[in-house]
């Protein structure tokens, strides 16, 4: 068997799970929606039928302070279990096993009247909070057990205690967040009290037979964050009173090092999991950028953890476990890493989905039903929008051909893969290759459709996307300006001195990508991490990467601060990594013209010459209705998707989830 070691029973606490895999907490923004039980009653019995062999949901609340905020959930009374019991019945009619997280938000939380160990304000949160006392530590013990004795009589198969990512917990166990000289703080004994009382607390309430799962910090990557040892002391201690797992969290919230964006290795912490597992007795869960199933068995079958947990790649697909099982790799729709549909959300004041699968938190609204009568269909256009609508149209019956100009599926992500960290976003297409043959799509690749060839089509979809738009500028026509299309796809160089129009997504993905032309980066020394562990937090000094061996301008027209636009949990990372390669950023730039000598702009009422040898134009683009117009003017019905309609922005999440759409109800 491939993947013996991950497909390999376990028992926790007397419970057999059916394989190592184990759906990871995420916070999805909708649990405080009217409709938010069954919405998260159809999640999570999608991915129980999916075969995966634990789930751990969200976390919820032991009391109103630790919550997220006005809207966080919250377990504190028999009244509210209605709710949760219809997420636990409906996952375990689908033969699954879930547990419910308990989460204390701590100096997180948006709640009005929030508590730390110590009243030091999070750098990610504007409200401080104030120091709890002896009396209200004990109450929180107390509302920690009663959370669990709620979760158990609402049938879950146990708990999991979130201590990690710089919640309370966590920050009780930390210097850098714990100043108190009392019996919960000082030396690391009085500081894991609170987490150890908690555990013992929470194994009585849940009696001998419901799971525990304890989500410890294996390294949190900020000053003053738990010692190397204090790591494993603590894991000692958890084990000692019940737990029957320990699983991985990495990094505090308010961590200046990216943990799960695609810029970090796959895999990349497997090691600081690995020390914990060395040093107790219980399996131990590894977690974080872990998402194709031959990564999980080597981590596992090389014994640096026992079980895997994936949050992300069972949004992107449920049914991640049963294609393991089945042998169908192949057949798994790949997380990407991009965070546009999970993570950017949640800190905006949205709801998680996934770019992938737009299904993903809206299960009871993209339903596929066989249609009233069967067409055939033409989807021209081979990019996110157009895979999307030919794969839904084709499995509800449709019988369905796919046109592309381009030799290979994709669109714009053929083009993401020759920028550094993106080489991921190719499992996409490949993804969707597989499946469309699958539902036997025709595919018609390698040269552009024309309206002869649509004419046999009763349903015509325009996917064609966008071109870039061209520079209207004195100068534009300069041997050294050339698009971005011609530096990504490699069939231009650029020189030694090079100005970027606009600072837009694509803007940044050139200068990432002319960056990463120059010479690798090693993700660890780049971001100061220390797999040695010396230091507490396990942080080392960042190693300055090497001169530039190009000259990078990036500018744009508008006045806020470039790369504003990009995504809440991706954006600051490609702008401290670009900032670091001393790429230079202008904002608030009036272009006057290009010459032999380079592009001359106004700034700040200053006129300047921005010397160059490659001017590369990312200034937006423009819908490409060339074949919609021809179609038209034929009398002959077109519906525009994805760039085709709105070529405002790049947005594949946009594209996917409207080519979804209409291939449900074509």
């Amino acid at each position: 068997m491939r993947h013996r070691h991950l497909l390999s029973p376990i028992t926790l606490r007397g419970v057999a799970l059916p394989n190592r895999m184990i759906m990871g907490s995420m916070h999805l923004g909708f649990e405080g929606l009217p409709d938010a039980w069954p919405r998260l009653a159809d999640f999570y019995a999608e991915r129980a039928r999916g075969g995966i062999g634990l789930i751990v949901t969200g976390g919820v609340a032991p009391n109103p302070q630790g919550s997220f905020g006005p809207d966080g959930t919250v377990l504190t009374s028999e009244a509210e279990l209605p709710g949760h019991r219809l997420v636990t019945q409906a996952v375990h009619a689908q033969g699954g096993r879930i547990i419910m997280q308990i989460l204390h938000c701590g100096r997180y939380s948006r709640a009005a009247d929030i508590v730390a160990p110590s009243p030091l304000r999070a750098p990610i949160n504007s409200q401080a909070p104030r120091e709890l006392s002896d009396a209200e530590i004990e109450r929180t013990i107390a509302d920690f057990a009663r959370c669990a004795r709620l979760a158990v009589q609402a049938g879950y198969d146990g708990v999991e205690v979130m201590a990690s990512e710089g919640y309370l917990i966590n920050e009780f166990l930390a210097l850098r967040t714990n100043k108190r000289t009392d019996r919960w703080g000082g030396d690391l004994h009085g500081r894991m009290r609170f987490l150890v009382e908690i555990v013992r607390a929470v194994r009585a309430a849940l009696g001998e037979r419901a799971m525990m799962s304890v989500r410890l910090s294996m390294i949190d990557l900020v000053e003053d964050g738990l010692a190397a040892d204090e790591v494993v002391a603590v894991a000692r201690a958890i084990e000692a009173e019940g737990c029957d797992l320990i699983n991985s969290g990495i990094g505090w919230h308010e961590a200046r090092v990216p943990t799960i964006a695609h810029t970090v290795p796959q895999g990349a912490w497997a090691w600081a999991t690995a020390r914990v597992k060395a040093m107790v007795g219980i399996p131990v869960a590894a977690s974080n950028r872990i998402k194709t199933a031959d990564l999980a068995e080597s981590l596992i079958a090389e014994g640096q953890c026992d079980m895997v947990s994936m949050a992300r790649p069972l949004l992107a697909d449920p049914a991640f476990a049963a294609k393991v099982a089945a042998g169908e790799t192949e057949a798994i729709n790949a997380c990407i890493g991009c965070n546009q549909g999970c993570l950017d959300p949640i800190f905006t004041g949205g709801a998680a989905t996934c770019l992938v699968n737009p299904r993903a938190g809206r299960e009871g609204e993209f339903q596929s039903r066989r249609p009233c009568e069967t067409q055939r269909v033409a989807v021209v256009g081979g990019g996110p929008a157009g895979m999307a609508c030919a794969l839904e149209a084709a499995r509800r019956g449709h019988d369905v051909a796919l046109f592309d100009a381009a030799q290979e599926l994709g669109g714009q992500f053929i083009l993401a893969r020759a920028v550094p960290g993106k080489e991921e976003y190719l499992a996409t297409p490949a993804y969707y290759a597989q499946a469309l043959k699958k539902v036997g799509v025709e595919l018609h690749l390698g040269r552009p459709a024309t309206a002869r060839d649509l004419a046999p089509y009763g349903r015509i979809v325009l996917a064609t996307g966008i071109r870039p738009r061209r520079l209207d500028l004195p100068g534009a026509d300069h041997p050294m300006v050339v698009g971005y299309e011609d530096i990504l796809s490699g069939r231009k160089r650029a020189g030694a001195r090079v100005a970027i129009l606009g600072s837009g997504g694509i803007g940044f993905d050139v200068a990432l990508y002319l960056v990463g032309e120059d010479h690798e980066t090693d993700f660890n020394a780049e971001w100061g991490i220390d797999r040695a562990f010396t230091a507490r937090g396990g942080l080392a000094e960042p190693v300055a990467p090497p001169p530039a061996r190009r000259a990078i301008t990036m500018l744009q027209r508008k006045a806020d601060r470039p790369g504003a636009a990009l995504g809440k949990t991706t954006g600051w990372i490609h702008k401290a990594h670009l900032q670091r390669h001393h790429v230079d950023m202008l904002a608030g730039v009036a272009y006057r013209r290009i010459d032999d000598k380079g592009l001359h702009i106004t700034v700040n009422g200053e006129e300047r010459l921005v010397e160059a040898d490659t001017v590369i134009v990312c200034i937006g683009q423009e819908p490409r209705r060339d074949l919609a117009d021809e179609l038209k003017a034929l009398g002959r019905e077109v519906q525009l998707i994805g760039g085709a309609r709105d070529a405002s922005k790049l947005d594949a999440l946009a594209a996917f989830e409207e080519g979804t759409r209409l291939g449900l109800a074509l």
